[in-house]
């Protein structure tokens, strides 16, 4: 399932820009999207912009070290959350162009990107500051902690397990103080934005993109508290496997790491927010209501 819907705070509207830098990553398994990044690039060299490429590996071809003022993802939900997670630390902004199949944040469709890189360039067009997460895992070597890891995540970190056949046994703290121990196929940790993704798959609650939450579900729960829970979004939750069975570590629906026994993953509101530009102000209600096909009785 694909991430979440709607808009988030801190909309803005920018001044003209005369001339841009502008970044486009293209999902190569999507058929066009290659093909309209090349073409669009052109165009925009014609009128004087400079163009870099990004690929789907996260590193940059090219000139590595020239400022953003946009970054163009082509493709589905999933290229956007990479781009995001590529170019959020710059705080630069990120123009959806739907080549997928559910399209929840992308913003225009294929035949669109012109009229709306138009509109950019002239200034009209806002930012929907979506929250993240800031994730780490860390490990006890030597009597010390060091950092195996560290990422954002627009949508959600998933901590699954290993083997099927066994369940995957955790302890949960929240700000340092132990709240609970999980036997679960899986936790979720999700964002207002990842709300409607695998969290919701897992009866976990849909919420407003405008908060500023973490969303803990576990998912398929071998224990009588199956519910999820609701946290601020500056609360340090703490998650360390028990036993001797390691879990996956999946951030943005990409597998990063194993966490073993000693080490702890962490997470707490991103230091960055997801900067996704959009041409009008987005109902989330509404949009919710279209994507899920849901009618009033």
């Amino acid at each position: 399932m694909g991430p979440g819907l709607g808009a988030g705070r801190g909309h803005r509207r920018a001044g003209e820009l005369t001339v841009a830098a502008i970044g486009f990553i293209a999902n190569t398994q999507r058929e066009g999207a290659v093909a309209l990044a090349k073409e669009t690039a052109d165009w925009l060299r014609q009128q004087g912009h400079t163009t870099t490429f990004l690929d789907a590996e996260m590193s940059r071809n090219g000139d590595a070290t020239m400022p953003l003022d946009l970054a163009v993802s082509l493709g589905g939900d999933g290229t956007m959350l990479r781009t995001v997670d590529l170019v959020s630390p710059d705080e630069v902004p990120v123009l959806g162009v739907n080549l997928g199949h559910l399209g929840y944040l992308a913003s225009v469709e294929p035949s669109d990107l012109r009229k709306a890189l138009r509109r950019f360039l002239s200034g009209d067009f806002q930012v929907e500051c979506r929250m993240t997460l800031d994730v780490s895992v860390t490990d006890v070597c030597d009597g010390g902690v060091g950092t195996v890891l560290h990422r954002s995540a627009l949508n959600d970190v998933v901590l699954q397990r290993t083997s099927p056949g066994h369940t995957m046994r955790t302890e949960v703290s929240v700000n340092g103080v132990p709240f609970l121990k999980f036997a679960s196929d899986s936790l979720i940790l999700a964002t207002p934005t990842g709300s409607t993704a695998y969290n919701l798959s897992a009866r976990g609650p849909i919420v407003s993109p405008l908060a500023r939450v973490q969303i803990l579900t576990p998912v398929a729960p071998h224990m009588l508290f199956d519910r999820s829970l609701v946290l601020d979004a500056d609360e340090a939750v703490s998650i360390v496997p028990i036993g001797e069975r390691a879990a996956d570590v999946v951030i943005d629906g990409w597998l990063t790491t194993s966490l073993r026994p000693g080490q702890t993953i962490h997470s707490r509101r991103g230091s960055n927010d997801a900067r996704l530009v959009t041409f009008g102000e987005r109902d989330f209600h509404r949009i919710l209501k279209s994507k899920f096909n849901l009618t009033d009785r």
